[in-house]
């Protein structure tokens, strides 16, 4: 039985729409009415600066849409998908997981951060849990699946100790 947690796009449309509605905001504002028409002045460059915005914006979150980016937990590891690629660890290969919080990250939740390193990898792998859809239901998977992985050092990822002399 395999659970997929899809990644979160909702900040992309928060931020489309936002850029979107303060153009339009900004239209009404400089634009004029004249005989019951509407006209629009293209001269003045912060329209041109506000377009470049939201086109920006609106090329990100498709973009992200044709990504479709997927977490999925399988009976037997973890699958990192997109529209072009797939990734997958085995549980066997993990060496060590910790569950926790990032300490540089200001955000919501006590778990919102998962570390794991992989055998024979220097470089250690991060899920961070408020970009996957269900956050809960996906810590619940993982702290399922670190029952069964060695656990991690207990130190704070994100920030390095400095040593006093």
């Amino acid at each position: 039985m395999q659970k997929v947690f899809k990644y979160k796009l909702d900040f992309y449309y928060q931020q489309a729409l936002l850029y979107l509605l303060v153009f339009l905001l900004y239209a009404g504002i400089k634009g004029s009415f004249f005989e019951d028409q509407f006209s629009f002045v293209f001269k003045d460059p912060i329209v041109y600066i506000m377009i470049l915005f939201v086109a920006m914006a609106l090329v990100t979150l498709v973009l992200n849409l044709l990504r479709n980016r997927r977490l999925i937990i399988a009976e037997d590891g973890l699958i990192f998908s997109s529209r072009r690629r797939e990734r997958q660890i085995k549980f066997s290969d993990i060496e060590w997981m910790h569950i926790g919080r990032e300490m540089l990250v200001q955000t919501a939740g006590r778990f919102q951060l998962i570390i794991f390193k992989m055998k024979g990898r220097k470089r250690l792998f991060r899920i961070r849990v408020g970009r996957y859809e269900r956050g809960h239901e996906l810590v619940a998977e993982m702290e399922r699946i670190a029952q069964h992985v060695p656990k991690g050092k207990q130190k704070r990822f994100g920030m390095r100790r400095r040593k006093v002399v």
